[in-house]
């Protein structure tokens, strides 16, 4: 006995109701992006951009110091910060990363001697 393939209307009307099943999708919670986290975190890059402007960084380091940032949005919030900064003639803040104390490492340069 052969066995009957699926004539080709029967595969498009069976797609076409699975996609039509899922249109809906962006509805379902867990699935698809959520706007609030979306907009979470594109506040949090703008923040980040104006905390980098008061710190007196460029953009270009602030971009590198938060690779997962959004850079439009650090952007505009340095650009943001910029402008007020200006308008209210603040001075910037120098960063201190990078220019922590840190005691010189000991370098001995003759060999110990053994107190016995």
């Amino acid at each position: 006995m052969q066995r009957k393939t699926p004539s080709i209307a029967l595969r498009l009307l069976a797609l076409s109701s699975i996609c039509w099943l899922l249109a809906g999708c962006d509805k379902i919670p867990g699935l698809g992006s959520d706007q609030r986290l979306v907009a979470q975190r594109e506040e949090e890059a703008r923040a980040i951009g104006g905390a980098c402007r008061h710190a007196l960084r460029g953009p270009e380091d602030c971009f590198v110091l938060n690779p997962k940032a959004p850079k439009a949005s650090v952007f505009a919030g340095w650009k943001d910060m910029d402008g007020y900064m200006r308008e209210n003639k603040i001075e910037g803040t120098p960063p201190v990363l990078g220019k922590l104390d840190k005691p010189e490492p000991r370098i001995e340069t003759e060999p110990r001697r053994n107190r016995s």
